[in-house]
């Protein structure tokens, strides 16, 4: 049924221009403001959309809601580290000084580190998982 059509994930934000900036100037992501729907256009990689919408009362998920899969998790933890980018420390993860959780042990996730947007969604890096 879905098969040929084209899907994109979207999310709310409190306030587009913090947003607009964080996309686009933090993250170096190519971001297109549609001014007649008053909205994001945000282009991922790999050739992906996402669509970030401003709303009143905007309460952000409690949940990771954009995962970027990156090379070197170190490196990318670093560079945003740099931008100014806080790591979140979550209860239940053995999570380093950098706020990478890493794999291996009783640990079953990829080297994953998360941080937030400007509006509190949360986002993460982590390993690239290997091709299938």
């Amino acid at each position: 049924m879905f098969k040929d059509s084209r899907a994109f994930s979207s999310f709310a934000v409190d306030d587009l221009e913090k947003a607009k900036r964080f996309y686009g100037q933090t993250l170096g992501l190519e971001v297109k403001e549609e001014t007649q729907m008053g909205l994001l256009d945000v282009s991922l990689p790999g050739g992906g959309q996402l669509m970030i919408y401003p709303k009143d009362g905007h309460q952000a998920a409690t949940f990771t809601v954009l995962n970027f899969a990156v090379k070197d998790v170190d490196a990318a933890v670093d560079e945003l580290t740099n931008k100014g980018v806080k790591f979140e420390m979550y209860k239940g993860f053995n999570q380093d000084a950098k706020g990478i959780a890493r794999a291996g042990g009783d640990n079953y996730t990829p080297n994953i580190a998360w941080f937030k947007d400007p509006a509190g969604n949360i986002l993460s890096v982590l390993d690239e998982f290997p091709a299938v």
